[in-house]
């Protein structure tokens, strides 16, 4: 099992750690309410913990237009 940070825009994998290596409490996922887990952890059939924030280069596009956060089909 694996923790994967995703960004759910562009679905680029920004990082990943091994369950043995990390911990959920060690990436600060404990101070998470359980509306916000289950709004930004989902889990795979095989395992893998995604994680979906949206990485630098997204938030850089919809920070200089914004409109493409309400039209996301803007954004491909």
């Amino acid at each position: 099992m694996a923790w994967e940070y995703v960004c759910p825009h562009c679905q680029l994998v920004q990082g990943r750690f091994e369950q043995s290596q990390v911990s959920d409490v060690q990436l600060g996922l404990d101070q998470l309410t359980p509306e916000e887990w289950q709004d930004i952890i989902t889990n795979d059939e095989d395992g893998t913990n995604r994680i979906w924030v949206t990485c630098d280069t997204c938030q850089q596009v919809f920070d200089q237009y914004p409109e493409r956060t309400v039209l996301p089909h803007l954004y491909s």
